[in-house]
C-alpha cells in the first residue's frame, strides 16, 4: 500500500477528474489491492471478474468504469466510486500523487565525497550523492538527482527531472532527455559488440557514436544499451525498458515502445512505436518492425515486420521425449513434402488418364 500525509477524496478527484459518486470528504493515505484496503485507502478495479471482491472491499473508494459501478452500486459496498475510462491508467496517475506527497524532500547539493570536474556543469537545484563521478564537459540540468556511486562521462547529458538511481554509469558522448529514471546497475553508452574477422583473429572495431535519450524514458536495474558504432544509438521519448535488457548498438526504439525483461535487441535492429515485447523475447540485428506490433514472451523474431498486430515465434512447452519425437518430425518435413508433391502428381496422372479412356 502506498501512503501519504493524507489527501480528501474531493482533492484527488478535482486533480485527475473522474465522476465521482458519494462521500467526498474521508481522507485517504494510499491505494491498496481490493482484499487488502481499509477505510484509509481506495482500490481500483480493472478486471470485471473481480467484482464480487469489489464489492465486498473494505476501501473509502474504488476507481472503477461505469459497467462495473452499476454491479457494485447493487452489492451491499457503501463506499464512494469514481468512474473513469481506465482505471488502471488513472490507479497509476493516483500512486503517483500519493507518492509525490510521500516522498521525502531531497537537499540540492553536491555530497562532499562526489567528484565533479571543474569543466562539468551542475545545475544548482541538482542532488550529486556520495562518490558520484562527473567528468570533464559533462552537463546535469535543473533539479538532477545522481545517486550514490554513480558515473557520469566526459560530455555527457543528463535532462532536466531525471534521476540516477545508485551504481549507474552513463558513458561519455551520452545524452539523457528530460524526467527519465535510470535503476541501479543501468549501464549507457558502453561500446558495442563490433569486431572484422582477419585470418581467425577478431579485429575491434571502435564505437565511435554515442547515445540519445528521450523525455521521459525509463530504463530498468541491470540492463544495458550500447553505443553506435559510427552513427547514435537512438531511444526516443517514453520508452520503457525493464530489468536486464540489451540494446545493441546502432539501434532504434521507437517512442513509448515497451519492453519486458531479459529481451535482446542485435545491432541495427529498428523498431517502431508503441510497439510491446513480452519477457525474453529476441530481435535478430538489422530487421525493422513497424508500429504497433506486439511481440509474445520467448519468441524469436527473425525477420522485419511489416504489418502492426500480435507475433508469436516458439514451440510449446512439452516432456523432453515428445519434443525429440517432434524435432524429428520437424526435420523429416522435407522429405515428407518431397513425397506428397509426388503422390499429387501421380494421382493426376492417373486422373488424367481415366478421364482421357472415357472419352
Amino acid at each position: 500500500m502506498l501512503s501519504s500525509n493524507g489527501t480528501r477524496l474531493s482533492d484527488l478527484v478535482e486533480r485527475l477528474g473522474g465522476q465521482f459518486i458519494g462521500d467526498a470528504d474521508p481522507v485517504v493515505h494510499g491505494i491498496a489491492p481490493l482484499e487488502h484496503a481499509n477505510a484509509d485507502s481506495i482500490t481500483f478495479l480493472s478486471n470485471p471478474k473481480l467484482r464480487k471482491k469489489a464489492s465486498e472491499t473494505l476501501a473509502a473508494g474504488i476507481i472503477l468504469k461505469a459497467g462495473d459501478a452499476e454491479f457494485v452500486r447493487q452489492s451491499a459496498y457503501r463506499g464512494a466510486l469514481i468512474i473513469v475510462e481506465n482505471p488502471y491508467a488513472y490507479f497509476a496517475r493516483a500512486a503517483q500523487w500519493f507518492e509525490e506527497n510521500s516522498r521525502k524532500p531531497v537537499v540540492p547539493g553536491i555530497h562532499p565525497t562526489a567528484f565533479v570536474d571543474p569543466s562539468a556543469s551542475v545545475a544548482a537545484s541538482a542532488v550529486i550523492g556520495p562518490l558520484v563521478c562527473i567528468e570533464a564537459h559533462a552537463v546535469i540540468d535543473e533539479h538532477v538527482q545522481i545517486d550514490a556511486g554513480s558515473f557520469v562521462g566526459h560530455g555527457s547529458v543528463i535532462g532536466a527531472g531525471s534521476r540516477l538511481h545508485a551504481n549507474v554509469t552513463v558513458h561519455h558522448g551520452c545524452r539523457i532527455g528530460q524526467r527519465a529514471i535510470f535503476y541501479s546497475g543501468a549501464v549507457i553508452g558502453s561500446d558495442g559488440f563490433g569486431f572484422a574477422n582477419e585470418a581467425g583473429r577478431w579485429i575491434k572495431i571502435p564505437q565511435t557514436g554515442g547515445v540519445l535519450i528521450g523525455d521521459d524514458v525509463e530504463v530498468g536495474a541491470n540492463t544495458c544499451i550500447d553505443r553506435g558504432a559510427l552513427t547514435d544509438t537512438i531511444i526516443e521519448e517514453g520508452v520503457k525498458l525493464d530489468n536486464q535488457i540489451q540494446i545493441g548498438h546502432n539501434c532504434r526504439i521507437g517512442a513509448h515502445t515497451a519492453m519486458a525483461g531479459c529481451v535482446g535487441v542485435a545491432g541495427s535492429a529498428v523498431i517502431g512505436r508503441n510497439c510491446t515485447f513480452g519477457g525474453a523475447a529476441m530481435v535478430l540485428g538489422h530487421l525493422t518492425i513497424a508500429d504497433n506490433v506486439h511481440i509474445s514472451s520467448g519468441s524469436m523474431v527473425s525477420r522485419s515486420i511489416s504489418e502492426p498486430g500480435q507475433y508469436t515465434g516458439f514451440y510449446p512447452l512439452a516432456k523432453n521425449a515428445d519434443w525429440e519425437k517432434s524435432a524429428v518430425i520437424v526435420r523429416n518435413l522435407d522429405a515428407l513434402r518431397d513425397k506428397v508433391r509426388s503422390m499429387e502428381k501421380t494421382i493426376q496422372t492417373l486422373s488424367a488418364a481415366q478421364n482421357a479412356d472415357k472419352d
